[in-house]
């Protein structure tokens, strides 16, 4: 097991931030590393596969490449699957779910495919098994094997994850479609607010929801690992040595880095709906990180700075504002349902998106279906009592009132900056689940507002 083939797939547009993560967490040399679109593959071991499952941020999964076979029918997949040694991973006793993605597969029936990879796998395990196989479940498999299929080619993995990463284990309380996880760290890796060996500046979300971005953000300033506080699927392969795994948390554990008690919080939160705000405190926490972050009710538009940072070298501003949904004068969610990309926006891009029987969907942002109304939990839009749009005020609150920050929004709206009246600085393309955004960095300095010229007399 010291010579696997991983892939890890991640949202579209972080493939170079994961790629730095990985190196990071495994210290290989970066020819073992290659950046594909939707992920990276990693020629490494089974203690990295554990090592990236517990540290990773960014992956969605970490996966096994089993096999790499030519096909031209479902037969062809049937022979490749029972090729595979499964009986190496796990046994009859553990439960199998198969799982296909595909790239302009001439196949007719996704789901006939599946099911003759899982029949291979079933037989081959009657084969070597004395006539046991393992048993199939849809919900909560032990296994996932997933199929990758191109016009030509078929890939078979096996998942070392379980549940997808983004399920870090701390977050029960979550409004309507919440920023997931992976993103979020996404979006810190490319403010670069931890890039450095200087002191942190503070990091403010504006528009906190149920406190994702900061929790994320307080929990690797911490070093706290990602998956500290949940469970993966290779706990019950063969493979796994749990004397090894105990090793790893522990070391860990040990190096978590708590700030001092009297130390001033350098993380904060507002959010104008305060049941969000009691959503975020509760959530970090079971994330082991309250005393690190203060939250505080109150409207994006009329929220000061949440301290002075003329000694600080400046602050930074990261947040996913309400998107979806008409802003109001009222300046509440609507009761109606928020509006959806179409599906057929989302990317075809690495061998675990765009499954052909998902479940859930691992990339931007939850929810599986149509998203439930704005009302128990959902995330209020601050209040416009002038009726004028909310962003364009939100812009001029900041260019009055928080020079010296540095601002990172996610937003699908590719004119954005231009209805602020803000030129941004930075763009990075990043996908919300099926929704192409852009996170816009805006440098906010004194008189930063460009005017509007006067309009001549009639």
């Amino acid at each position: 097991m010291n010579q696997l083939q991983l892939f890890l797939p991640c949202a579209a547009g972080v493939e170079d931030y994961l790629a730095t993560e990985v190196l990071r967490i495994t210290e290989l040399p970066p020819g073992c590393i290659t950046k594909q679109r939707g992920g990276v593959a990693v020629r490494t071991g089974f203690a990295h596969a554990m090592l990236l499952n517990l540290y990773s941020r960014l992956a969605q999964r970490v996966l096994v490449l089993l096999s790499y076979t030519e096909y031209r029918s479902e037969q062809d997949l049937y022979r490749a699957a029972s090729e595979v040694t499964w009986e190496r991973w796990f046994t009859p006793r553990e439960s199998i779910k198969v799982e296909i993605t595909v790239q302009h597969s001439p196949l007719n029936s996704l789901n006939f495919a599946a099911l003759k990879i899982k029949d291979a796998v079933c037989d081959r395990f009657r084969t070597v098994a004395n006539g046991v196989r393992p048993d199939v479940n849809t919900q909560w498999p032990d296994v996932r094997i997933y199929a990758h299929l191109t016009t030509d080619s078929c890939s078979l993995y096996i998942d070392t994850s379980g549940e997808p990463l983004f399920k870090r284990g701390w977050r029960v309380d979550k409004g309507d479609a919440p920023l997931k996880e992976t993103l979020a760290a996404a979006m810190i890796a490319a403010s670069g607010w931890l890039d450095g060996e200087g002191d942190l500046q503070p990091l403010y979300d504006p528009c906190c929801g149920s406190g994702t971005i900061l929790i994320e953000a307080a929990q690797m300033a911490c070093n706290m690992p990602a998956g500290g506080q949940r469970r993966f699927a290779f706990e019950k392969y063969l493979p796994f040595r749990k004397a090894d795994w105990d090793t790893i948390k522990q070391e860990a554990a040990d190096a978590v880095v708590m700030p001092d008690a009297d130390q001033k919080s350098l993380l904060f939160g507002s959010d104008v709906a305060h049941r969000m705000v009691d959503f975020a405190q509760r959530n970090a926490e079971r994330a082991g990180v309250a005393h690190v972050i203060e939250f505080r009710g109150g409207d994006a538009l009329q929220r000061m700075p949440p301290m002075d940072v003329s000694q600080t070298g400046g602050g930074v501003m990261l947040l996913n504002p309400p998107y979806g949904e008409r802003i109001e004068v009222a300046g509440v969610a609507r009761s109606g349902r928020m509006e959806r990309t179409p599906l057929h926006a989302k990317q075809a891009s690495s061998p675990y998106n765009n499954r052909a029987d998902s479940y859930e969907d691992d990339s931007g942002t939850e929810g599986d279906g149509d998203l439930q109304q704005g009302r128990f939990g959902a995330r209020e839009l601050p209040q416009t009592d002038n009726g004028g749009e909310f962003f364009s005020q939100l812009a001029t609150h900041w260019k009055k009132n928080y020079s010296g920050w540095t601002a990172w929004m996610l937003t699908p709206d590719l004119k954005l900056p231009g209805k602020m009246r803000l030129k941004e600085s930075r763009r990075v393309p990043m996908w919300n689940g099926p929704i192409e955004c852009r996170l816009f960095r805006f440098d906010m300095v004194a008189g930063s507002a460009r005017e509007r010229s006067p309009k001549p007399a009639a």
